[in-house]
């Protein structure tokens, strides 16, 4: 049951009220004062509080502001003589949640209170979710085993407190939108908009409008005003994925924005103040980009401000056991799995080029296929198999007359190099040797 505190100084305008939320199921405490309305207030929690504008003691917009210094949750419904919209407006402005005119009906107040709930629900949740949100993207909750990984969320983090623009470098499926995530939520603007921009996914006739916005009749099928991601990021962070495939005529407007803080819609010659910060990220060589003059070296040097480089998951293979037992905790359930050792050796010799986001995928491909709650070889993708499973222990066919064992050698990782498809790591594991042995082989015999 809901608890409404009601407060108006027309003790019988007041009881009639009372008398009808009652009816309805509401539990009221009735005040006719602003001080008496303010004594129960600090004794009783309430969810709901309605209140005149008008009263002789202490005003509504007083109880307002006082109620509202205590209490950021509860509901306000102002109610206003007619001609008073101005202090209706006022209070809203304060944080009423909205108001009603004298006379109002029955039914115009329970819809006004109703509205007014499930805007205050869904704000609720939408603070619960935020605050998720800024649990989940805690640095220290990340992954991070490796002095490489270490260096990289300790920048984050400190570069998190600024307003810096921040690029962040590295190669597909090693977690650059985590990171900026990570900066965004540990940062002062968590509580506004991340927007998120994944620059190659939108066609290229479309993307400056889903940057910038747009007004009415500024191409074909612009029938309203549009706003474009920037200014809906106003307060916030837009992260643009892959910046590297940005247009130049896009990439200038960019720059414009990084400079001036300011944005002109498609089709307007207005321009709009926005106060966005900028989070980028590629797998792109911008420095090559630049000297091949497909990207502004002015714009480089602006996103550049602060660069943060992900390295591969090959070059942190230390980190591959808890990650491991992250992505088993988040696909597993309440499932407990064993996986065998050969499991883990398997993906220390592999070289994971799609890095943390392969391993996430064939994690959850694992955890489908096990047997018995069991993850073993087999559960991984064929490329992880042990050599016998795929007809690697056959014997070995000798040249006819005189041979080397150069050649031998040579046409055995040959054959293993053509059953692995070009795969050294998986190469190596046919070999049964070591990835770096492999390679070294290589090179002694030519191999290119």
């Amino acid at each position: 049951m809901k608890r409404i505190l009601l407060i108006d100084d027309d003790i019988n305008l007041c009881k009639v009220i009372g008398y009808q939320l009652q009816k309805n199921g509401f539990d009221v405490t009735p005040a006719n004062s602003g001080k008496e309305a303010l004594g129960y207030f600090s004794k009783k929690e309430f969810d709901i509080v309605i209140t005149d504008i008008q009263m002789p003691d202490i005003s509504g917009i007083q109880v307002l502001k006082e109620i509202r210094r205590h209490n950021r949750q509860v509901v306000i419904i102002i109610i206003t003589a007619h001609g008073s919209i101005d202090n209706a407006l006022e209070a809203c402005q304060l944080g009423a949640d909205d108001y009603l005119t004298k006379p109002f009906s029955k039914e115009q107040l329970l819809f006004a209170i109703e509205k007014a709930v499930r805007l205050r629900e869904l704000q609720q949740e939408n603070t619960q979710l935020r605050a998720e949100l800024v649990g989940k993207y805690r640095f220290e909750n990340m992954v991070a085993r490796s002095s490489k990984m270490e260096d990289v969320l300790r920048m984050a983090g400190q570069v998190a407190a600024s307003d810096a623009t921040v690029i962040i470098l590295g190669e597909s499926g090693t977690g650059k939108e985590l990171i900026a995530r990570a900066i965004h939520y540990n940062s002062p603007r968590k509580d506004k908009p991340l927007i998120t921009v994944n620059c190659p996914s939108i066609p290229d006739n479309l993307l400056e409008s889903e940057l910038f916005g747009h007004v009415k009749g500024a191409f074909t099928g612009a029938i309203k005003d549009r706003k474009g991601k920037f200014e809906l990021a106003d307060g916030g962070t837009i992260f643009l994925d892959e910046i590297g495939d940005l247009r130049e005529d896009v990439q200038a407007k960019l720059l414009r924005v990084l400079q001036e803080h300011e944005i002109e819609r498609l089709g307007d010659s207005k321009t709009i103040k926005v106060d966005v910060r900028i989070i980028a990220a590629t797998n792109k060589n911008l420095e090559m980009l630049v000297q091949e003059g497909e990207f502004r070296e002015d714009l480089y040097y602006r996103l550049s401000v602060v660069p943060i480089t992900i390295p591969p998951l090959r070059e942190r293979k230390e980190e591959i056991p808890y990650l491991v037992d992250f992505f088993l905790t988040r696909y597993a359930g309440d499932r407990k799995f064993v996986i065998e050792p050969e499991v883990y050796s398997a993906m220390q010799e592999y070289d994971w080029p799609g890095n943390v986001r392969e391993l996430e995928n064939v994690i959850e491909r694992a955890v489908v296929l096990a047997t018995d709650n069991r993850i073993t070889v087999e559960s991984l993708p064929a490329h992880f198999q042990a050599p016998e499973k795929k007809g690697a222990s056959d014997p070995v066919k000798l040249p006819q007359g005189d041979f080397s064992l150069e050649a031998v050698e040579k046409q055995a990782i040959l054959e293993a190099l053509e059953r692995a498809d070009g795969n050294r790591s998986q190469a190596a594991r046919l070999l049964k040797i070591p990835r770096h042995v492999l390679l070294y082989r290589l090179k002694k015999l030519g191999i290119v």
